[in-house]
């Protein structure tokens, strides 16, 4: 499969300033920019933004930024699901997964999410896989945001849906684990019905088990 990249970009007004959110961005540029030191959701922020290079460099991988004149104020990442999960077991070209989510604490609240969102989807070619998002709520800064867990899973539905992610049902034990966990996919406009069918094979794996 052929991973096309179409660059797009749009300019956020905030109250606390004005943002580019732009992407998906090459690796040489990702290096030139400064990361936020607020950016410490997944690991430290120097590491992060060797991560996120590393992620542009991958055929599939895309990384769309929020960024303040020079510096990333936030990100998302769109790359192949880890090999440990089971959505690579269906090893499928078309299935992609948003693998993070970022924003600093001073933009939160500023749409800045939704608009990742929104520019990421911008390029067409997205029609052409089934991008998965697996929430956990272990993953949500809920002392930072003072929300409890489904405060936080409406606010993370809301911002999905901007990107034209819906929740979709699952047996994936992790999932299961806690009903404020989800699924959340967008199937793009080209897939096919034999890709539909695996990826629900994907989705529930452990239906004949009992």
């Amino acid at each position: 499969m052929e991973h096309i990249k179409i660059y797009n970009a749009m300019e956020l007004k905030t109250t606390k300033g004005n943002l580019i959110i732009e992407g998906p961005i090459p690796s040489e540029q990702l290096a030139s920019f400064e990361f936020h030191q607020d950016l410490v959701a997944f690991r430290p922020p120097t590491q992060q933004h060797k991560a996120l290079i590393e992620i542009a460099d991958l055929p599939e991988g895309r990384i769309i930024i929020a960024r303040e004149f020079n510096t990333i104020v936030g990100y998302v990442t769109f790359l192949y699901p880890d090999p440990l999960e089971r959505w690579s077991k269906g090893k499928m070209e078309n299935l992609i997964e948003l693998g993070a989510i970022e924003v600093i604490p001073k933009y939160r609240g500023c749409s800045v999410g939704k608009s990742l969102l929104k520019v990421s989807m911008m390029d067409d070619a997205m029609e052409d896989y089934i991008t998965i998002t697996t929430e956990y709520y272990w993953h949500w800064d809920l002392k930072g945001t003072g929300l409890n867990v489904w405060e936080y899973r409406k606010v993370m539905e809301k911002m999905m849906g901007a990107g034209g992610l819906k929740w979709f049902a699952t047996d994936d034990p992790e999932i299961s684990s806690h009903p404020a966990n989800c699924l959340m996919v967008k199937i793009g406009k080209r897939i096919d019905n034999e890709s539909i069918q695996k990826f629900d094979q994907l989705r529930f794996m452990n239906r004949f088990m009992y």
